[in-house]
């Protein structure tokens, strides 16, 4: 017997494991056919595709969680029962929509007295304006002068009379103690003025003060009865709520209500290696994908979100231990549809294979690490074909030796059929 090669010894080995567990398969439940009956069996039915050659990308993987755009925790900021709550768990809201209400009697009472105080000090305000007791100070000062001025002008005629002795010396010191007692009484009233201005003008500045601090209690009275009417601060989907109605809420901290996320755009936090990074990315673009490399997000179900990703942030250097940069990913996801914490694979396209030979990954078998396919000949014969492969593309695995386009290989059925017999092929149904 001549020497085999080893792809011959391989093919041949998987040919014999083939053969024995289609045997060990047939002998198994029922009892044994006769020859006669197996030589009557029809051809088993299987499902066949053909390889294909074409150019295609290869994509490397990334694993993250969604996340929101905005998270917002909804709380009530002022001490109250929670009258109602106007939102239904999980829903849509939209920006600006009442969420939840709190008993604002109390707070209602507390806003007319501050206005009624607002009232009060600004009436003082204007009664200190009136300044009644200046203007009678300024009348007495006024009295004053014009009594100062007649003495002035006694004195002015006495002195001349006097040193022509027409007065008596005693009359000239009369007129010169009214002219001094009048000065004084001047002073005295310009001094007596002048306290009496500084006090309204303390007065004034401590009614402005005091009509000040109404209005800012009126503004204070005026948010906690805001407050007590809760609105949604962003357009999302809120969650399930944390207190229900009837309890007292904003007792010593602000209480949790409710918790709103916007997830559209809808985030993704991956760390990719840097080679990847410098693949994807363009250096003229500042970082976001070069041109006709786009960024898909991989759904637990398999499935393709319909809306590809754009680079968000880039994170500001690459970890030394790892190799890698964080990088977040922006999705559109209109209506908030994925939700936050979702597990996801982002996808990226790393390069592209030239005339790349394709064979379906469910048409491939293993077997202590040989790969085969059964290959359906022109006479509806299946045969054991050996067949090392390389990268992974969109469900297929490019193939490096083994198979060439056009062949026919087996992807369902291959569990009824024996190496060398024949086969009734069908071609996979389209998708729906």
């Amino acid at each position: 017997m001549k020497n085999l090669s080893m792809r011959e010894y391989s093919a041949l080995s998987a040919a014999l494991v083939l053969s024995v567990l289609s045997a060990l398969s047939t002998g198994c439940g029922k009892s044994a056919t006769t020859t006669t009956e197996a030589a009557t069996l029809p051809p088993p039915q299987v499902v066949v595709e053909t390889v294909e050659q074409k150019t295609v990308p290869i994509f490397s993987e990334f694993v993250g969680q969604t996340k929101a755009f905005e998270t917002v925790e909804i709380r009530a900021r002022i001490e109250g029962v929670l009258e109602k709550l106007y939102f239904a768990e999980g829903s849509p809201v939209r920006k600006g929509q009442l969420l939840a209400t709190i008993d604002k009697r109390e707070y209602q009472a507390k806003l007319q007295t501050a206005k009624a105080d607002q009232l009060k000090a600004e009436a003082d305000l204007e009664q200190a304006k009136q300044r009644s007791d200046v203007v009678k100070a300024q009348a007495e000062v006024a009295d004053a002068q014009a009594v100062l001025s007649k003495a002035q002008q006694d004195l002015r005629r006495m002195r001349p009379l006097a040193a022509e002795k027409a007065v008596t010396g005693l009359e000239l010191d009369a007129s010169i103690a009214s002219e001094q007692s009048a000065k004084a009484t001047v002073d005295a009233r310009l001094a007596n003025l002048k306290n009496i201005e500084d006090s309204v003008k303390y007065t004034i500045a401590r009614a402005a003060a005091e009509v000040s601090a109404a209005k800012a209690r009126v503004i204070q009275a005026e948010l906690d009865v805001s407050y007590c009417d809760i609105y949604s601060p962003l357009s999302g989907i809120i969650g399930f709520k944390d207190i229900d109605v009837g309890n007292l809420v904003g007792r010593g901290e602000a209480t949790l209500l409710a918790t709103i996320s916007s997830a559209d755009p809808l985030l993704v936090d991956v760390s990719i290696a840097e080679v990847d990074y410098l693949t994807i990315t363009n250096p003229k673009g500042g970082g976001h994908p070069s041109a006709g490399r786009t960024i898909e997000l991989m759904l637990s179900n398999d499935t393709v979100h319909p809306y590809p990703g754009q680079l968000r942030v880039v994170d500001r250097k690459v970890d030394p231990t790892t190799g890698t940069i964080k990088v977040q990913v922006a999705f559109s996801n209109p209506g908030n549809y994925l939700r936050p914490g979702q597990f996801a694979r982002l996808r990226a396209a790393v390069a592209v294979r030239e005339n790349a030979v394709l064979v379906p990954e469910r048409a491939i078998q293993e077997m202590q690490g040989v790969k085969t396919v059964l290959v359906v000949d022109e006479t509806n014969k299946a045969a054991v074909r050996t067949i090392s492969v390389g990268e992974r593309s969109e469900g297929n695995m490019i193939v490096l030796d083994g198979l060439k386009a056009g062949e026919r290989v087996i992807v369902e059925g291959m569990q009824k059929v024996r190496p060398g017999s024949e086969v009734n092929p069908s071609a996979r149904p389209p998708a729906e």
